[in-house]
């Protein structure tokens, strides 16, 4: 009689586990492939505002100027790396996403600073 209790409460423990241990782990997966997706390096995407050069364009385009960046004068690589986009022909280096868009907003401001 004993075995015979153990066996029910050993198959009423493992179905319990089953039912929340299976759908745990496919929620613990699910949220990774999106993390991960999320992760996805900026240089990996593609960015209507520069697109990679060619060679004979890389010799017309101008070096970047300033060891900052030229929305807000910090350090390019103060918020994880720096960003670069060319413009006119210009290249232009930023510190962080929201600058790309400030600048974007308001060029001439910006290109002010290159002189």
């Amino acid at each position: 009689m004993a075995n015979y209790a153990i066996g029910i409460t050993h198959k009423l423990i493992e179905s319990n586990l089953m039912k929340t241990t299976i759908p745990s782990l496919f929620a613990t997966a699910l949220l990774g492939f999106i993390l991960v997706a999320c992760a996805t390096p900026e240089s990996a995407q593609s960015s209507p505002a520069s697109p990679a050069p060619t060679p004979n364009v890389e010799a017309k385009i101008k070096a970047y100027p300033l060891d900052t960046c030229i929305v807000t004068d910090n350090d390019l690589d103060s918020m994880g790396g720096e960003i670069v986009k060319i413009y006119d022909g210009q290249e232009i280096k930023f510190c962080c996403k929201p600058c790309v868009k400030k600048f974007e907003a308001n060029q001439a401001k910006y290109l002010k600073k290159l002189g």
